[in-house]
């Protein structure tokens, strides 16, 4: 436990930033899992589901739970292997 007033404040404010990042992340890489799943059997319903995905990992990038960077890679990733597959 916290001895400073303001460290204990601050060790609350970081239980529920936590818990929000938490739900974000889950919620993303739900998405993210459903649509990896769904690429190889229907890849006309994958490639509807891309911007849902994108949509979220670019959510979860402007509230700081990933990296701009990593949520611009993941989208690619994704992007290139329903490219790959619907070729």
């Amino acid at each position: 436990m916290a001895n400073i007033k303001s460290a204990a404040e601050h060790a609350r404010i970081s239980k529920v930033a936590a818990a929000r990042n938490a739900s974000v992340k889950s919620s993303y890489r739900s998405l993210v899992k459903q649509f990896e799943e769904l690429v190889p059997r229907d890849p006309e319903l994958a490639r509807k589901m891309l911007p849902l995905v994108t949509e979220a990992l670019d959510r979860a990038a402007g509230k700081g739970v990933i990296h701009a960077n990593t949520a611009a890679r993941k989208k690619s990733r994704l992007a290139s292997r329903l490219k790959a597959l619907t070729k």
